[in-house]
């Protein structure tokens, strides 16, 4: 049995974490299965946004399999950490949009791999927390150092030290989610968000990605200037020809990723 299901549609991939009986909690199987997924999605010309969401009704991902926690030592626990770490970066630095759709649960591992999507959008029954110090751990796969990036200090260590879960509407504002859909509508509002950025230019989308998440771990005027290097990369290509055509001319573009 397959637990990371790939499905894709007109351009889309549908990735789903497929453990519902589990509320697809992660394991080794479920993160082996993860990385081979979005390895296979990075060279897929036909795919040029990807949506991950959970089966079910009741989680995205519920956080880690806590009898596998139970079990680690120290050099076990660490080699977990790294191992969770470098899949959810594989996400993350994914040159083509990856967009969680939360449907339920988001908690420990489940909650930083949504944090490993570029943008997060949540049913409105979703909850996102951080669990770990309950158990007497810490976020290991990357929560302590993204969720600070994204929603600041104050905010990440008031999530993290207290462990508790914040609905839907609480992540809206404080900027985790960017968007919040009635759970029904969920799939179908990050559809509508996918083909949007589908029907933009596939280069400077990949350029947007890499000027935000790169130049936030410079200083701004290193960001600035890593800015004004893609712009003018992006200008001598056919599809900012085509994109201002398209805008003088009152039609839609036709983007060709060249």
């Amino acid at each position: 049995m397959s637990y990371v299901m790939i499905e894709p549609r007109e351009g889309i991939a549908w990735v789903t974490l497929n453990r519902p009986e589990k509320l697809n909690a992660l394991n080794a199987e479920v993160l082996k299965e993860l990385e081979l997924a979005f390895a296979s999605l990075e060279h897929d010309d036909a795919v040029g946004v990807v949506v991950l969401t959970g089966a079910g009704e009741k989680a995205f991902v519920a956080g880690a399999d806590i009898a596998e926690l139970a079990k680690l030592d120290t050099a076990a626990a660490r080699r977990l950490a790294l191992a969770g770490q470098a899949v959810f970066e594989r996400i993350a630095s994914l040159p083509k949009p990856v967009i969680a759709a939360v449907n339920g649960f988001a908690l420990g591992g489940g909650c930083e791999l949504a944090l490993a999507c570029h943008v997060r959008v949540a049913s409105d029954n979703a909850r996102f927390g951080l669990p770990e110090v309950s158990l007497g751990l810490i976020p290991g796969y990357g929560g302590t150092q993204r969720l600070p990036r994204l929603v600041g200090q104050g905010v990440a260590l008031d999530m993290i030290l207290s462990g508790e879960m914040v609905p839907a509407a609480e992540a809206l504002r404080m900027g985790l989610v960017s968007r919040v859909f009635p759970q029904a509508e969920l799939l179908a509002g990050a559809e509508k968000v996918a083909r949007t950025m589908l029907s933009r230019g596939p280069l400077a989308l990949r350029s947007a990605l890499d000027a935000v998440s790169q130049g936030l771990e410079m200083p701004l005027e290193k960001g600035l200037l890593f800015e004004a290097a893609l712009f003018g990369l992006l200008a001598a290509t056919q599809d900012m020809k085509e994109g201002t055509a398209a805008f003088v001319e009152k039609r839609p573009a036709r983007f060709q990723g060249r």
